[in-house]
C-alpha cells in the first residue's frame, strides 16, 4: 500500500477519534455539572433527561415533523439567497460603477440586524413559509454575494488573454475560465451561508410560527420544558452540520483539480 495513503488514513483516523473523545468528554462534564451542581431539571437537565425527551418527541412524530418544516425553509432560503447573490455578484464584479451605486444599499442592509426587520417581513408577507424563506435568503445573500465578487475578480488576467487569443465566446469564457477559477472562493462563501441559513429560518420562526424547530423552542420555553429546548437546539446544530458537510462534499467533487496542482 502507498505509504502516503497510509499516513493520510492514519491522520484522518486520529482526527476522528479526537473529535469523538471530545464529545464524550463534554457529555461527561455536562453530566457531572447537572448531577452535582444542585440545579433543578428545568434549569439544567442532564444528558439522560435530554435523551429521554428526544426519544419521546421522536416517537410521537412531532420532532420529525417540525424538523422537516424548518429544513424546508432553510433549503428554500439557502437556494434563493445563493442563486440571487451569485447572479447579482457576477454582474457587480463585471461593473464597478454599478457596484459603487449599489454598495451603500447592500452594506446598509447588512448593518440592520435581521431580527429587527423580521417582524416587518412577517407583516408584509404573512406568517407562512414565504416570510421565513425570505428572511433566510436575506441572511444568506451577503456572504455569498461578497465571495462571488471576490472570486470573479480574482480570475487571472492571463486566462482572459488566452481565451481571447483563441477567439472564445463569452459563454466559453464564463464556463471554462470564470466559473472554475472563482469556484473555490464562492464555495467558501457558501459554507458561511449554509450555516447562517439555519439562523435565518429560526429567527423567522421565533417571531411568528406555529410549526418548526423555532416553535418547539418557544413551547419548551413557555412550559419550562428545558429538555425540549435542548433537543431543538441540538437538531439545529445537526442541520447546520449537515448543510456544511454538503458544501464540503461539493468542494471535494468540483475542486478535484486543485489536488493535482
Amino acid at each position: 500500500m502507498n505509504p502516503n495513503l497510509v499516513r493520510t488514513l492514519s491522520r484522518n483516523g486520529s482526527r476522528n477519534w479526537l473529535g469523538l473523545i471530545s464529545i464524550v468528554l463534554g457529555l461527561f462534564v455536562w453530566h457531572l455539572i447537572a448531577r452535582y451542581a444542585g440545579l433543578p431539571n428545568f434549569i439544567l437537565p442532564s444528558p439522560l433527561s435530554v435523551w429521554t425527551r428526544f426519544l419521546k418527541a421522536l416517537g410521537d412524530g412531532s420532532l420529525l415533523y417540525h424538523t422537516g418544516i424548518t429544513l424546508l425553509e432553510i433549503v428554500l432560503g439557502l437556494l434563493a439567497g445563493a442563486i440571487t447573490a451569485t447572479l447579482v455578484g457576477y454582474v457587480l464584479a463585471k461593473s464597478r460603477p454599478l457596484e459603487r451605486v449599489l454598495s451603500p444599499y447592500i452594506v446598509a442592509s447588512q448593518a440592520i440586524p435581521i431580527i429587527a426587520i423580521a417582524p416587518l417581513l412577517i407583516i408584509w408577507l404573512g406568517g407562512g413559509i414565504l416570510s421565513k424563506v425570505v428572511i433566510c435568503a436575506l441572511i444568506v445573500f451577503f456572504p455569498v454575494l461578497v465571495n462571488t465578487i471576490v472570486g470573479v475578480r480574482a480570475v487571472p488576467t492571463v486566462l482572459y488573454d488566452l481565451m481571447n487569443s483563441i477567439h472564445a465566446s463569452r459563454a466559453q469564457i464564463l464556463w471554462k475560465v470564470e466559473v472554475p477559477a472563482s469556484l473555490p472562493v464562492f464555495l467558501g462563501g457558501l459554507r458561511v451561508g449554509a450555516t447562517l441559513s439555519v439562523i435565518g429560518a429560526i429567527v423567522g420562526e421565533l417571531v411568528d410560527a406555529e410549526e418548526g424547530l423555532g416553535f418547539l423552542l418557544q413551547v419548551g420555553d413557555f412550559q419550562y420544558d428545558t429538555p425540549m429546548v435542548f433537543v431543538a437546539v441540538f437538531m439545529l446544530i445537526v442541520l447546520a452540520l449537515m448543510l456544511y458537510g454538503i458544501v464540503i462534499l461539493l468542494e471535494k467533487r468540483f475542486l478535484k483539480w486543485q489536488e493535482k496542482i
